[in-house]
């Protein structure tokens, strides 16, 4: 309706649909965020930590953190990288309903 009236695409999603969705969003993250501190204390408590037999992505880079922040950044990017090709990879399954 907003770009009936005369509003470009932009601004109709800056001033309609981002307000509509902030509350979503903000739940969204707070509830990811709480998530992944359960995971993870799950895992520190009952998984171990054996490098090179038990220990996990997570734990490598919370151990790196405190010694080498560079090497904890970068096993972060590599976190982050597999996970964007895995949600890349499985888009078109998502989208498409199959």
């Amino acid at each position: 309706l907003a770009t009936t009236l005369g509003a470009s695409r932009f601004t109709a999603f800056r001033r309609v649909t981002l307000p509509l969705i902030a509350p979503g969003v903000a739940a969204g993250a707070v509830l990811a965020w709480a998530r992944a501190l359960g995971e993870f204390g799950a895992t520190i408590t009952f998984a171990g930590n054996f490098p090179g037999r038990t220990q996990t992505m997570p734990l490598a880079v919370y151990l790196a953190l405190q010694n080498d922040p560079e090497a904890a950044i970068s096993l972060s990017l590599v976190l982050l990288a597999v996970s964007i090709a895995v949600l890349a990879g499985l888009r078109d399954r998502w989208m498409t309903g199959a």
